[in-house]
């Protein structure tokens, strides 16, 4: 659900948000910026997305794999 929210920022905040961010987009930048500090299931949803991703977790299950063994740093 989407709700409405009014807010009061200074005149260069506000140009530069304009500016920078575009008008139409500005609701959207918000909602991701202030999301990770507010949300706290934000972070657990990201998680669980990954970890559906089986190509994602088969690539990085590889990745892994592959470093086994390694030392850091690598020394000459």
């Amino acid at each position: 659900m989407v709700k409405k929210l009014t807010i009061t920022v200074d005149e260069d905040v506000y140009d530069g948000l304009h500016l920078r961010i575009g008008a139409g987009k500005i609701s959207r930048f918000i909602n991701d910026l202030a999301r990770p500090y507010v949300a706290n299931d934000a972070l657990a949803e990201s998680y669980r997305q990954m970890a559906a991703d089986e190509l994602y977790e088969k690539e990085a299950a590889e990745w892994v794999s592959a470093l086994e063994g390694e030392t850091w740093p690598h020394g000459d």
